[in-house]
């Protein structure tokens, strides 16, 4: 993009008619001193970074991705929309999708006047154990990176800028702060650089964030080889590098890399200390100058410098239907068909339905972590269901316990005992015990660092009632660390919670709770004394779980009365979570045996899966339907319901491997020996090195009718340029196929090279060219890059479990 292309785009003009943006960037830098120039390369705050109005430069906000725009407050922040999580968005196999998402978020960031967005995250499914695989497109860097681009587009041609991340070899979530990834130059090129340099080719990201871990021995915001080598000499990339949120460790060395900004503020290894080293001599003054001015560089595009962006005044809510429509449609048609023995689904004419399973009550939204928004609301499968079917035809069971940790009370469940509002009564006293202030706050936590009001208190009050309609069975507590006391009719107790780990204060709480029947209107109350640090204080509260038996018992008995089962079970975000990688891919609790309960028991049984990653299914064989539903977002039971009765075909494809027992994959565990993750299979990630047959294949997918292919031809010289099919929808429902071309040369792995999506009414035909690009038609070797020849088979498939057509690579 060319500097009057960067003004007449995103309306930044500068401050006199025909001044160039880096004629004002060199001004600015020329006005500023060296104290001044510093201070604007780490953030004022949390998630904001410093104005400076002497040179016109406001100030400049961040907000978390990738789901949602949830704004610079973390704990209790406005509502915003919860998109469906990345693997779903990726299961399109769709960049128009993604672009889609793109330009929802950046009209959710100007709404919040938020100038960026901290996503898209492109590293990779190296591991189903690995904890973040949720906030991540897929196991393929090809998919990823076009899928990344479009993402990218769809939000900067809005004038908001995003955020790839995290560079690079950022895989596992164990130790991510401390771990060192040990990859060979062919990987690292190949495969793990490959989506942030398509991005780059393809979108020009304004910001990169370089990650927490090590990159063969270094700090990858002290990887000079990496970030100013790579990224910034090699691919001529111009826009600014920042360190994830406390990742900056050194002063001079991180500087001299090429790290343009270190997060979050205003305290850092920056500061005073990186004066003092320019002072030194450590850093050259002309090094401080390219920071500031990529930094000027973001600011001027995304309309914080200069003339300043104007944000639209009207906009949409959260909750407006437009909004929840396409949100739906986003969700259902990423979703996958797993099995579907005897075309069970869609569920056309059926009789009453039992709805069984935690998960239909408790839909899982979103994972745990950085990426968290505050919808407006979360549809749950149980409501979403009986919309579509009637509730007069729908029989919901809860099923087995799914979690451990009760996470944080439903806005549903409490409300302020002196308003009445959803949320809960805070009270600050100091240390003689007068009042300081209350407060109703409209969630059911709080943190005392987004909080400052809370800072003074010498105890602080949590209180709220029980929204419940009868006397309820309910577990209830506190979450958080500190010393408390906890009280509810008949019951009081003192409790001291520690961390839980070393994940820290807003990802894993202690906690503690207790299970009891209560009446409405009873009345929590939770009070804490001041303690030093940040904290995140907040109330539990959810129905309680009964005994396993008890439950699968039920579960049978609705299934047998009812003329279809529909069984939800899934993942939660203690498993599906920043910060901690799993340790098996089984369901927790005893969702398997349920399944089994059910199926035995039922004329026909459709299993929901409400994760976003892989899970083991003992009970395959036993059930006539599988839907992989993901984490959908806050139309999550809408959307559901839509797959289920066709509304929307789910014609989504894998993005994952599934393995069909534990240990079978290239790559297992996610934790690091002796400080290490060695990448030893290399260019063999995912499906490309699986040795076994997995349960499900990349690329995996039915849908609602069946397809055909024949007539193909590959269109090549010296590399593949595309692939010609004929395809044809033999079924007896519209659809959406996904062409699949995949490559497998002599002596190396195979790999996805393109792909292509056709719309088709029953016993429509269509050509379909596919057109290949060179990404994965070369090979790294001596320090740069080769082309592979044309060898070996091109393969067209529905997945690599279901190869269409084969040929030879040449044509």
């Amino acid at each position: 993009m060319t500097a009057n292309e960067d003004k007449t785009r995103l309306g930044v003009a500068s401050a006199r008619e025909g001044e160039e943006p880096e004629t004002l960037i060199n001004k600015a830098i020329n006005a500023l001193d060296l104290e001044g120039k510093i201070r604007l390369l780490t953030g004022a705050s949390g998630f904001t970074l410093h104005e400076e109005p002497a040179i016109n430069l406001a100030e400049v906000v961040f907000s978390d991705g990738p789901t949602g725009v949830r704004g610079p407050i973390f704990t209790g922040g406005r509502k915003a929309c919860l998109l469906p999580n990345a693997t779903l968005v990726a299961q399109h196999w769709d960049t128009e999708v993604a672009a889609q998402v793109g330009a929802l978020l950046a009209e959710e960031a100007a709404s919040q006047h938020v100038h960026v967005v901290l996503g898209p995250t492109v590293n990779l499914h190296r591991t189903a154990l690995s904890g973040r695989l949720y906030e991540s497109f897929s196991e393929d860097p090809l998919l990823t990176g076009a899928l990344a681009t479009a993402y990218v587009k769809g939000l900067q041609d809005r004038g908001i800028a995003a955020t790839v991340k995290h560079f690079v070899a950022n895989e596992v979530e164990t130790d991510r702060k401390t771990v060192n990834a040990v990859v060979d130059e062919r990987t690292l090129r190949e495969v793990y650089l490959l989506p942030f340099e398509m991005a780059v080719a393809g979108a020009n990201p304004w910001t990169i964030m370089a990650a927490y871990n090590r990159v063969n021995g270094v700090p990858a915001t002290d990887n000079a080889e990496l970030i100013s080598g790579v990224l910034k000499e090699e691919w001529g990339y111009d826009g600014l590098v920042m360190s994830d949120w406390y990742a900056t460790e050194s002063t001079a060395e991180s500087a001299n890399s090429g790290l343009d900004l270190t997060m979050p503020g205003p305290e850092g290894p920056w500061g005073d200390k990186l004066v003092a080293a320019v002072r030194r001599g450590e850093v050259a003054e002309t090094t401080i100058d390219e920071h500031v001015r990529r930094f000027l560089r973001l600011a001027g595009r995304v309309g914080a410098f200069g003339a300043h962006r104007q944000w639209p005044r009207e906009v949409l809510a959260p909750d407006d239907l437009q909004r929840r429509t396409k949100l739906k449609k986003l969700a259902a048609g990423g979703m996958t068909v797993l099995v579907n023995r005897e075309s069970t689904l869609p569920l056309t004419d059926v009789g009453t339905v039992a709805v069984i399973g935690r998960h239909a009550r408790e839909t899982v939204a979103q994972g745990a972590g950085s990426a968290q928004v505050r919808p407006p609301h979360v549809v749950s499968i149980e409501d979403g269901i009986k919309q579509a079917l009637g509730a007069d035809r729908v029989i919901v069971v809860d099923g087995v316990e799914v979690r451990t940790d009760p996470l944080v009370a439903d806005l549903a469940l409490l409300r302020d005992p002196e308003t009445g509002q959803p949320g809960m009564r805070v009270t600050t006293s100091d240390a003689h015990g007068a009042l300081i202030e209350s407060r109703h706050v409209s969630w059911t936590e709080v943190s005392t660092r987004e909080s400052p009001w809370l800072e003074s208190a010498a105890t602080i009050e949590l209180k709220a009632e029980l929204a419940v309609e009868k006397e309820t069975r309910l577990q209830v507590g506190v979450r958080g660390r500190g010393d408390w006391t906890f009280s509810v009719p008949d019951h009081y107790e003192r409790v001291r919670l520690d961390r839980v780990d070393d994940a820290g204060e807003v990802l894993r709480l202690p906690y503690r709770t207790v299970s009891m029947a209560l009446q409405p209107g009873a009345t929590l109350t939770a009070v804490t004394d001041a303690q030093p640090g940040h904290r995140i204080l907040a109330l539990a509260a959810r129905v309680a779980p009964k005994p396993p038996a008890v439950a699968i018992a039920a579960a049978a008995r609705a299934a047998r009365e009812a003329d279809i089962a529909v069984v939800v079970v899934g993942l939660t975000p203690e498993q599906e979570s920043e910060e901690v990688d799993k340790i098996t891919l089984a369901l927790p609790g005893e969702q398997d045996a349920m399944v089994s309960a059910v199926a035995a028991a039922a004329k026909r049984t459709v299993v929901v899966v409400n994760a976003a990653t892989p899970v083991l299914m003992p009970w395959l064989d036993q059930v006539d339907a599988v839907l992989w539903a993901g984490l959908p977002g806050q139309e999550a039971g809408a959307a559901v319901a839509a797959a289920l009765t066709g509304e929307v075909e789910p014609a989504g494809r894998l993005v994952t491997t599934f393995p069909a027992r534990e240990g079978d994959a290239p790559t297992w565990s996610p934790i690091p020996v002796n400080g290490e993750m060695r990448y030893d299979e290399g260019i063999a990630v995912g499906y490309r090195g699986w040795q076994t047959e997995p349960l499900f294949w990349f690329g995996h997918g039915l849908g609602y009718t069946e397809w055909s292919y024949a007539d193909a031809e590959v269109i090549a010289d010296d590399t593949i340029r595309s692939v010609r099919v004929e395809v044809a929808n033999v079924g007896s429902r519209a659809g959406r196929e996904v062409v699949q071309v995949y490559w497998r040369p002599e002596n190396e792995p195979v790999r996805l090279i393109g792909w292509s999506g056709v719309c088709l009414e029953p016993g429509q035909k269509a050509l379909v060219e596919v057109p290949v690009e060179h990404w994965t038609q070369r090979r790294w070797h001596d320090g740069g890059w080769q082309p592979l020849p044309l060898t070996g088979e091109v393969l067209l498939a529905r997945g690599l479990g279901d190869v269409r057509l084969t040929m030879p690579a040449a044509g």
